[in-house]
C-alpha cells in the first residue's frame, strides 16, 4: 500500500478539487443560468480543480510546487518495482509508465473491437442496439488513437532517446513526470462515459452532435484535451533535450534515425496539438456555456470545427507514424549489420512530411460540404506527400538489399510493418483522388485501409520496438519461440483478417454503423472468427512479457551486438545511464567499415578505463 500513497493522495486531492470546483460551477450556474438545464458546467469546472488537486497530490506539490512558495522541494524517487506508481523524474521509468499504461489500453480496446464484431456477425441487431454500437465504437476508436499517438513516442521514445543521445535525461525531467501523470484522469474520464449516457460522435466529435447528446460526450472532450496536455508536454521535452544534449560529437548527421522519428513527430505534437485543443474547448464552451461556435442557426458554423478538428488529426497520423519509421528503421539497419541506406534523404522526408503534413488536411473533408475549387490543392498536396514516404520505404528495402539478415522477433515484426504499411500506402494514394475518395468515402475500404496504416503498420512497429529493447527495458531476455509465434499468428491472422474488408466497402458496407445488408452476410462472419483468433494472438504477447520480465534469464548488456549508445551501457541502465559521459566519433551504422565506432564511453573518476566498441 506504501507503493500506492502517492496515487491515494493524489485521488483524495482530486475528489477535494472537485468539491471546490463544481462548487463554484454550481455558483456560476445558478447566477448566469446556460439554459441546458444540466449539472455540465458543474462537471467540467470541477473536473478542472479535480485535475489540479490530483497532479499536486500524486506529487508534483513535493517535487515542483512546494519550490513555487519558497519551500524546498522534496526527492520522491524510490527503488524497485515501487517507482513505477511514483512521480518519477527517471525518464526510463516514465517510459515504462507510458508503455504499460498504453499495452493495458490496447487490449482493452482490443476487447471492444471483438465486442464490435459480434455484433457484426450476422445482420440485423444481435447484441447491441445501433446506440450501445456506436458509443462501443466510438470509446474503441478513441483508445486506439491515444495508443497510436502516445505508445511509441510516449513508451519508447522516453526511455530510449536520451540513453541513444548520451544524455543523462530529458531537459525537463519533471515536466516529463507531469506529462505522464495527467494521463491517469483521461482513462478514467473515458471509461466513466458509458456510466453518463456514452458518446456516440466517434473519435472525431463533430457538432452538432457532440454539443447535443449525452454528459457522456462532455467526459469525452475534457479526456481529449488533457491527453493534448501530455502531448504538448512531451513534445517540447523532446525538442529541447534532443537540441540542447546530444553528447559530444553526436552532430546532426550521427543522430539515430529513431531519434529523427521522435523528433519529427515532436515538432507536429507541439504545434498541431493546440489547434485541436482550441477547438475541443470551442465544443466544451457550446456545452456548457451556451456559446456558438458551431451552432448555424446563431451564426455559427459546424464546418470550421472539421477544419480545425483535421488540422491537427492528419498531422497526427504522422505523430503516429514517424516514430514508428525511426524504429523500424533502427531495427532493420542492426539486424541487416549494414549502413542504413540513404540516411540524409531519409532524414529530409521526415522533415519533409512534417511540413506537408500541415497542408493535407482537407482532403477528410471532400463530402462535407467546403468549397469544390479547393479539392484539387488538397488532392495534389495529398498526392504529394506519398513522395517523402516512399523514400523512408525504399530506405528500408535498400538496407535489407543484400544485408545479413537475422531473423529475430524484433526483425520479423519489421519485415511485417514493411509488408503491411505497403498495402496501407497503396490504398492511400488513389483515396487522395477525388471521385475514388466520394466513392468509397465512410466505406469498409477506408476502415481497411486506416488499419493497415495505424494498426498493420504502428502495432507492428510497437511490437518491434518493445521486443527489440524489451531486454534493456527488463534486464532480462523473453521466450524467442512466444515472440515468433506471436509474429506469424499476429502478421497471419491480421491480413486475413482486414483483407477482406476491403471487398466490403467495395460492395457499400459503411463503416460505423451495425447493420448492413444481408449478402454482406458471409464475408462479415468470416471477418469476425478471424478478428477473434487474431485478438487471441495477444494473449502469447502478454504472457511471454509478463513471465519474462518477473522470471526471464538475465539479459546481457547488448545481446543484439548493435553499435548504438544505449547498448553500450547495463541493462537495465543505471541511474544516470552511464558510468561517464560518451564521445561520438562516427555514424551509429557503419557496420563493416574497418575502424569504425560509434562511441567511446570514458573512465569513471578512480575507475580504470573501460571502452565500448562494436565494429561488426
Amino acid at each position: 500500500m506504501k507503493a500506492l500513497g502517492g496515487i491515494v493522495k493524489g485521488l483524495v486531492f482530486a475528489i477535494i478539487g472537485f468539491i471546490v470546483g463544481g462548487g463554484i460551477g454550481f455558483l456560476l450556474m445558478n447566477a448566469a443560468p446556460t439554459g441546458r438545464g444540466t449539472f455540465e458546467p458543474v462537471i467540467a469546472l470541477g473536473y478542472v480543480f479535480a485535475l489540479i488537486g490530483w497532479l499536486l497530490g500524486v506529487g508534483l506539490w513535493d517535487a515542483w510546487a512546494r519550490e513555487w512558495v519558497g519551500l524546498p522541494a522534496k526527492k520522491l524517487e524510490v527503488h524497485g518495482w515501487r517507482r513505477y506508481f511514483r512521480f518519477s523524474t527517471d525518464h526510463k521509468v516514465i517510459g515504462v509508465q507510458y508503455l504499460a499504461t498504453f499495452l493495458f489500453l490496447f487490449l482493452f480496446a482490443g476487447l471492444l473491437a471483438m465486442l464490435m464484431r459480434l455484433e457484426l456477425m450476422a445482420p440485423g441487431e444481435t447484441i447491441m442496439g445501433p446506440n450501445t454500437y456506436n458509443t462501443v465504437m466510438s470509446l474503441h476508436g478513441v483508445i486506439m488513437i491515444a495508443v497510436a499517438v502516445a505508445a511509441i513516442i510516449g513508451g519508447l521514445g522516453n526511455f530510449a532517446l536520451p540513453i541513444l543521445i548520451g544524455a543523462r535525461d530529458v531537459a525537463f525531467p519533471r515536466v516529463n513526470a507531469l506529462s505522464f501523470w495527467v494521463l491517469p484522469p483521461v482513462v478514467i474520464l473515458l471509461l466513466l462515459t458509458p456510466l453518463f449516457g456514452g458518446f456516440d460522435t466517434g473519435w472525431t466529435g463533430y457538432p452538432p452532435l457532440s454539443v447535443t447528446n449525452a454528459t457522456g460526450t462532455l467526459f469525452f472532450l475534457l479526456a481529449f484535451i488533457t491527453f493534448g496536455i501530455s502531448s504538448i508536454l512531451g513534445g517540447l521535452n523532446f525538442i529541447t533535450t534532443v537540441v540542447t544534449l546530444r553528447a559530444p560529437g553526436m552532430t546532426w548527421g550521427r543522430l539515430p534515425i529513431f531519434v529523427w522519428g521522435v523528433l519529427s513527430a515532436a515538432m507536429i505534437s507541439l504545434t498541431a496539438t493546440q489547434v485541436v485543443a482550441a477547438g475541443l474547448i470551442m465544443i466544451v464552451l457550446d456545452r456548457v456555456t451556451g456559446t456558438s461556435f458551431f451552432n448555424a442557426a446563431q451564426g455559427g458554423n459546424a464546418l470550421l470545427y472539421e477544419h480545425v478538428f483535421w488540422f491537427y488529426s492528419h498531422p497526427a497520423v504522422y505523430i503516429v507514424i514517424l516514430p514508428a519509421f525511426g524504429a523500424i528503421l533502427e531495427i532493420v539497419a542492426h539486424f541487416s549489420r549494414k549502413p542504413l541506406f540513404a540516411y540524409k534523404w531519409v532524414v529530409g522526408s521526415f522533415l519533409g512530411i512534417v511540413a506537408q503534413g500541415f497542408l493535407v488536411w482537407a482532403h477528410h473533408l471532400y463530402t462535407s460540404g467546403m468549397s469544390d475549387w479547393l479539392h484539387i490543392p488538397f488532392m495534389a498536396t495529398t498526392e504529394v506527400i506519398s513522395i517523402p514516404t516512399g523514400i523512408v520505404f525504399l530506405s528500408a528495402l535498400g538496407t535489407l538489399w543484400l544485408g545479413k539478415l537475422w531473423l529475430k522477433p524484433p526483425m520479423l515484426f519489421s519485415l511485417g510493418f514493411i509488408f503491411n504499411f505497403l498495402i496501407g500506402g497503396v490504398t492511400g494514394i488513389f483515396n487522395a483522388d477525388v471521385p475514388t475518395d466520394i466513392h468509397l468515402q465512410d466505406t469498409y475500404f477506408i476502415t481497411a485501409h486506416f488499419h493497415y496504416t495505424l494498426m498493420g503498420g504502428m502495432i507492428f512497429g510497437l511490437m518491434a520496438g518493445v521486443y527489440y529493447w524489451f531486454p534493456k527495458f527488463t534486464g532480462r531476455k523473453y521466450n524467442e519461440t512466444l515472440a515468433k509465434i506471436h509474429f506469424w499468428w499476429m502478421f497471419v491472422m491480421f491480413n486475413v483478417t482486414f483483407i477482406p474488408m476491403f471487398w466490403l466497402g467495395i460492395h457499400g458496407m459503411n463503416r460505423r454503423i451495425a447493420d448492413y445488408s444481408p449478402e454482406l452476410g458471409g464475408v462479415n462472419m468470416f471477418v469476425s472468427i478471424a478478428a477473434f483468433v487474431l485478438g487471441a494472438g495477444f494473449l502469447v504477447f502478454a504472457f511471454n512479457l509478463v513471465y519474462s520480465w518477473v522470471r526471464g534469464p538475465a539479459a546481457e548488456a547488448n545481446p543484439w551486438r548493435a553499435r548504438t549508445l544505449e547498448w553500450q551501457t547495463l541493462s537495465p541502465p543505471p541511474e544516470e545511464n552511464f558510468h561517464a559521459p560518451p564521445v561520438v566519433s562516427d555514424d551509429p551504422y557503419g557496420y563493416g567499415i574497418p575502424g569504425s565506432i560509434h562511441a567511446v564511453i570514458g573512465p569513471a573518476a578512480g575507475a580504470p578505463r573501460q571502452e565500448s566498441e562494436v565494429k561488426r
